[in-house]
């Protein structure tokens, strides 16, 4: 990729521009007198890096940082020294704090009887009644953080891994005796532990390429399945499951083209593992294996499409009758003890698979044994059939009408639960599975609030669900005559910053270490940069400082989609937006607020005489805007704290048509959020670029523009592609500025499809048959103007029309920041992104710190974008315009 060049100063005759430049390889400080390309380098760094450079007032001096140090430069001399510093008297830190934690639960698990609840705090597990709540019990106390909760089927143990050292390993905590186990113990990464329903067995995963199994009595361990697995922090919710006899696992690994599918592997090793489904479809969170081991579901479905719920039968089917139900009730009972014989006869069919001799069957230990009380209501379990022979027929989509992030079957078997959006809410909704139900085949919805949800799990009766929202853990009932609620539950605990601080460090650098996209991390020698950062972050004396520090290690990497941000993230705005733009010149001079513009669809485009709603009485360019709810307005006075707490409220605007007062009105007005203004600035923007482009291209040119890659922008962009464009000669497409996404394959698309048949309707217009049977389709010819600021899913675009050959591209070349990312909280809530998908072209360049190249290269002159002039589209609409007339020709 090209330089990186950041942080420009103005000289104090504005003859010059000093900046921060990469282009000699470590970053240094250059300068160029303006409108001459003729650089000149004046530090001589040849490692580290020069940051938040400030030049002086008279221009002499410039301050940076280097090297957590502060520098000075000469600019005359270019000459850098390193400003002496003496800090006096003790610093000061973060004391230990003690916290009662109501809310910020990362976890949770109900207990296989109900009764109590197991959660995560700050990276701690904790365990409460699931009826009172109340003071939590804690169960570890470590300084590395405990995850990925499970229950033993007895209630009374809970496995959960831990990083204290090092990799996740299995612990095991005994809530009688309050003990804690270790499980395993190796410099592997054990992840995903679950309990076999006999509670005999426990599976895991081993460096996200083993499922394994081992035998709780005796610690015996054996791989059921290999394959590539999706590794914690970003692996699914519920990757694999057991089968209700314990004898088998359905587990999702990642296969060809990254499609995930359903394997089911015997415990015994008696066959290999097998897939079950056989789908084209990438995105899976969850399996689940019903109660009576007839059939499992699964989530599945594409990035831009609803995720669906897919049903894999593993017997095949035979219609239930309602009629039957009847008859039923005639029929002798069995007897509640089943004679020994009767028993051995009902578990033959079909044999059960024996135990293998690396997993002997252990005599349940005084834990893991059930109480004569649960031995008398629990029903033997019958052994799972499953006929491998026409599966793939037996695999079906479940209409559930709603798009399934997270799913879960009843005990019961009765419902399945789902988190699933409809209408952009994610909301618990149930299906009913059964197929003799007098219920309605359609998903109910049981919650109805706006945050987000996980972890929802049904009661042991199926009767409830608890969740968390919000951090906080809630229950719903499924009878809608009750009410849901919120079980009140405190979490006290100590934290050391000291301690989780190294902490929040440890887990940053080694995500990025797992997980960064390059495994020779840019170049960079990663263990050596946890040397460097480890003691900078030891010496941090607050969160702000430790993450500073933190985003600092992560630019090391010289890579895009990089960074980390405070928990929250950013608080809701206060402050109301009119939609008007003043005289910066007058108010520098007379403190006078003079009105310049007025955004079409404004507050203030809006507003209505204060003393009658029904009149509208429009403000104007040349109107002052003199007093805002009566507080007058002058050049001491703050406009934005005069509107703080507006938005969406009434308010009064005191305006005239002089600065003197003549024609002085009083207007109504409903102030907007800043993001609301910036949408209505960027529609007319692209409104003023459109009439731009029809008039230098004589109303012969469309245009379009598309301000990110998200699948709102993608909705724009098909009402942009109105039927006024439709009826140009072509269209530019225009990128620049635009941050990425993910929809890039749809909007190619749009432009990629040719028509290939014509429809006419008898007595009505021809029309080609993509757009007439429904499919977004353009068939026209295209240009695309890029810049350094399209990035991201913008550059997958440019790389798709280039290598699809639907046009030129004009403007500067993109700016190189391609990978796929995600984010991931840590221990403290602070969140780190992490770059894991490296994007390459068809030839196999990588597309990270390689901008995407343009035919024809234009760049916009310094401060051409205050002026009428775009110099940009012009150059676009002569190329589209040349290219329309060789065709016309050449078909001549």
């Amino acid at each position: 990729g090209g330089a990186r060049e950041q942080w420009p100063m103005w000289s104090e005759d504005g003859r010059s521009l000093f900046y921060v430049s990469d282009r000699g390889g470590a970053p240094n400080v250059w300068t160029r007198p303006v409108g001459s390309q003729q650089a000149r380098q004046l530090t001589k760094f040849r490692d580290g890096r020069v940051l938040w450079p400030s030049i002086s007032s008279d221009g002499r001096t410039i301050v940076f940082e280097r090297d957590f140090r502060i520098w000075r430069l000469d600019t005359a001399s270019g000459q850098a020294t390193e400003v002496a510093i003496t800090r006096r008297g003790a610093p000061s830190g973060q004391a230990a704090e003690r916290l009662r934690l109501t809310d910020q639960f990362q976890e949770l698990a109900l207990a296989p009887d109900g009764k109590k609840v197991a959660f995560v705090v700050r990276g701690e597990v904790f365990a409460a009644s699931s009826t009172d709540g109340g003071d939590a019990v804690r169960v570890t106390t470590t300084p590395a953080p405990e995850s990925q909760l499970t229950w033993s089927p007895d209630s009374r143990r809970l496995v959960y891994v831990s990083t204290r050292n090092g990799q996740g390993q299995l612990f095991q905590y005994e809530f009688g005796p309050n003990t804690e186990t270790q499980l395993t113990a190796t410099a592997s990464a054990d992840t995903s532990p679950r309990f076999s329903p006999d509670g005999r067995l426990l599976a895991f995963e081993r460096d996200a390429a083993e499922l394994r199994v081992m035998t709780i009595e005796t610690k015996q361990e054996r791989v059921v399945a290999r394959g590539h697995f999706e590794r914690p922090p970003l692996n699914p919710d519920r990757p694999f499951v057991w089968s209700p006899d314990s004898r088998w696992i359905a587990y999702m690994p990642v296969g060809t083209k990254l499609f995930r599918n359903v394997h089911l592997a015997p415990v015994d090793g008696s066959r290999p593992a097998e897939p079950v489904s056989f789908l084209a479809n990438l995105n899976s969170n969850s399996v689940s294996w019903s109660p009576d081991g007839t059939f499992i579901l699964f989530d599945t479905g594409q990035r831009t499409e609803d995720t669906q719920l897919v049903r894999i039968d593993l017997l095949p089917r035979t219609p239930r009758f309602r009629e039957d139900q009847f008859r039923e009730l005639f029929r002798e009972e069995t007897p509640r003890t089943p004679a020994p014989n009767l028993r051995v006869q009902q578990e033959t069919q079909p044999t059960p698979t024996p135990t293998p001799a690396a997993l002997p069957t252990p005599t349940p230990s005084p834990a893991a044994s059930p109480s004569a009380e649960e031995t008398g209501r629990r029903p033997a379990t019958k052994p799972t059939e499953i006929v491998f022979e026409g599966i793939r027929r037996r695999v079906g989509v479940v209409p559930v009408g709603v798009d399934v992030g997270y799913q879960t079957i009843s005990p019961d078997g009765k419902y399945v639960l789902m988190i699933a959006s409809a209408a952009n809410q994610q909301q618990l909704y149930i299906y009913p599975l059964d197929e003799l139900s007098r219920e309605p085949a359609v998903a109910r919805q049981l919650t109805s609030t706006q945050g987000f949800k996980s972890f929802a799990q049904f009661t042991p009766d199926s009767k409830e669900v608890f969740y968390l929202e919000q951090g906080r853990i809630q229950v719903v009932p499924l009878d809608q005559r009750q009410q849901g609620r919120t079980l009140a539950v405190t979490a006290e605990l100590e934290v050391d910053f000291a301690r989780e601080k190294m902490e929040v460090f440890n887990q940053a650098w080694t995500y990025l270490r797992d997980w960064f996209y390059d495994p020779k991390f840019h170049g960079a020698d990663w263990a050596a940069i946890r040397a460097v950062y480890e003691p900078q972050v030891a010496g941090a004396r607050t969160a702000d400082e430790m993450r500073r520090i933190l985003q600092l290690m992560v630019g090391e990497l010289n890579a895009s989609h990089t960074g980390i941000t405070p928990p929250g993230g950013v608080g809701q705005p206060t402050t109301g937006r009119l939609g008007l733009r003043f005289d910066r010149a007058e108010y520098e001079t007379t403190g006078r607020l003079r009105i310049t513009e007025v955004i079409p669809l404004s507050p203030a485009a809006l507003a209505r005489d204060a003393a009658s709603a029904d009149r509208a009485r429009e403000l104007k360019p040349g109107d002052y805007l003199l007093a805002v709810e009566g507080r007058q307005v002058d050049a001491r006075t703050n406009l934005d704290e005069l509107l703080n707490y507006k938005i969406n409220r009434r308010t009064v605007l005191t305006v005239a048509q002089s600065a003197d007062g003549a024609g002085r009105r009083d207007v109504a007005v409903r102030p907007v959020n800043a993001a609301t203004e910036r949408g209505l600035l960027y529609r007319k923007w692209v409104e003023d670029k459109r009439a731009y482009v029809a008039r230098v291209s004589g109303g012969r040119l469309g245009y379009v523009h598309m301000f990110d890659m998200s699948a709102a922008s993608l909705a724009q962009l098909y009402l942009d592609l109105d039927a006024e464009n439709h009826a140009r000669e072509g269209i530019v497409i225009d990128i620049r500025n635009n941050n990425g996404g993910f929809v890039n394959v749809y909007a190619i698309d749009v432009l990629s499809r040719r028509s290939y048949i014509t429809m006419t309707p008898r007595g009505l217009p021809a029309g080609p048959a993509r757009t007439t049977l429904g499919q977004r389709a353009i068939e026209l010819p295209t240009v695309l103007v890029t810049n350094q600021h399209s990035l991201s899913d913008a550059e997958d675009f440019a790389e798709g029309y280039r290598a699809l050959k639907l046009g030129k591209i004009v403007g500067e070349p993109t700016a190189g920041w391609i990978i796929y990312t995600s984010n991931v909280p840590l221990v403290d809530g602070t969140v780190v992104r992490l770059p894991f998908v490296r994007i390459e072209t068809a030839s196999g360049e990588n597309m990270e710190l390689n901008p995407r190249p343009v035919d024809v290269p234009v760049t916009r002159p310094a401060g051409e974008s205050y002026t009428d002039r775009d110099v940009q589209l012009d150059t676009a609409v002569r190329e589209l315009l040349g290219q329309r007339g060789a065709q016309r020709a050449q078909r001549k």
